[in-house]
């Protein structure tokens, strides 16, 4: 997939973490994305997001459609959670282990709640472990072998597997396995660390892989892969550079095409690095950042605007159009992504905000 085609954008399924999908060609100039907590769902509907939601697709099956059921209520006419596409397949597969995988793979417990995302288990892994690791056989692993039987399952039940398992990235899943002395490793022991990173890369992508190959089995092509760097600002601009980036680089050569996500942080430090990943489909970062070095540094890519939930729910409506101006000025075309809005956030702030960004796509437009 060369540059000039691989352009992602972001898609948040109903209760899953935000993750990214292709882009259409036609997406608006500030295109929205809305996203709710698994929280925001069982408040309205008392869904169980424990275990059996994330190990039983056919439990999943019938909460989705009642998911879709109220978001199609409270916020009819819009496209949130998918829901103007109502003859496409179900999405059974976004959301399920929330971000917790690739962790899982290596034999961290998962930590289920009834009201939010899966977590690991504060279990980490010691230096003489960390020196010996390899990364598992995936044909006799059975977090991984249960995942794929529920893809077999979703093509037998719907003929297609749709979706995308969030795979994270080298950085966030080597904390899950190392915890806070990942970050001493990067200094004091920088060839630990690089051991470390190329177990979960090796890993991430060999499962990405085969996951990817059973739904083309179904006729559904995956040709990207979403790199989430959440916790990129706790890393040096020059650590990221020597120790980070060449992975980066690696996964999206290993794809053709990548996404990059850094949560709402200021991604100032790390814009020129991220300019030189291959093959880049789409770039995410907050209103911290300086919105017109990017969009010059990294032109070719699809851009997001992470805007924090809180800010949806306690900034002015005035203040919010004044964001949005900016963003629209500085950074469009772009997404703006409202991810993890909690229960309670009232839906006319929510439908609020889709009408201002409506309103500056119309100016656009004209």
């Amino acid at each position: 997939m060369s540059v000039e085609t691989c352009q992602l954008i972001s898609y948040i399924a109903p209760a899953a973490p935000a993750t990214r999908q292709p882009a259409t060609g036609d997406e608006p100039f500030l295109r929205p994305e809305i996203g709710f907590t698994p929280n925001w769902y069982r408040s309205a509907l008392g869904i169980d997001f424990g275990r059996r939601w994330h190990t039983d697709p056919a439990y999943r099956h019938q909460t989705l459609l009642a998911m879709r059921g109220e978001l199609k209520r409270r916020f009819p006419g819009t496209k949130i959670g998918g829901i103007d596409c109502p003859d496409k397949p179900l999405d059974l597969l976004t959301g399920t282990y929330g971000c917790s995988s690739a962790a899982a793979i290596y034999g961290v417990p998962i930590v289920y709640a009834q009201d939010n995302w899966p977590n690991c288990e504060h279990s980490y892994l010691s230096d003489e472990q960390v020196d010996g690791l390899e990364p598992p056989d995936l044909n006799t692993n059975p977090f991984f072998q249960e995942l794929m039987a529920q893809a077999d399952w979703i093509a037998a039940r719907q003929g297609r597997v749709e979706g995308f398992i969030n795979w994270q990235g080298v950085l966030n899943n080597a904390y899950r396995l190392r915890g806070e002395k990942l970050f001493y490793d990067m200094i004091d022991s920088p060839r630990r660390c690089r051991h470390l990173f190329d177990c979960i890369c090796r890993t991430m992508t060999e499962a990405a892989k085969l996951l990817h190959q059973r739904q083309l089995q179904s006729g559904v092509e995956i040709g990207f892969f979403t790199v989430s760097n959440c916790l990129v600002n706790m890393v040096s601009p020059e650590l990221y550079r020597d120790i980070l980036l060449p992975f980066d680089r690696r996964i999206a050569e290993a794809f053709g095409c990548i996404g990059i996500h850094n949560c709402a942080w200021n991604a100032d430090p790390y814009i020129d690095d991220y300019a030189t990943v291959p093959h880049l489909g789409y770039i995410d970062m907050g209103l911290d950042s300086d919105l017109a070095r990017a969009k010059e540094a990294i032109a070719h890519a699809r851009r997001a605007l992470m805007y924090p939930p809180t800010d949806l729910a306690d900034k002015s409506l005035d203040t919010i159009r004044a964001d949005l101006e900016r963003v629209a000025r500085d950074y469009g075309p772009c997404d703006v992504v409202v991810a993890d809005i909690e229960a309670g956030t009232p839906d006319e702030r929510v439908l609020a905000f889709l009408e201002l960004c409506g309103r500056i796509n119309h100016r656009m437009e004209n």
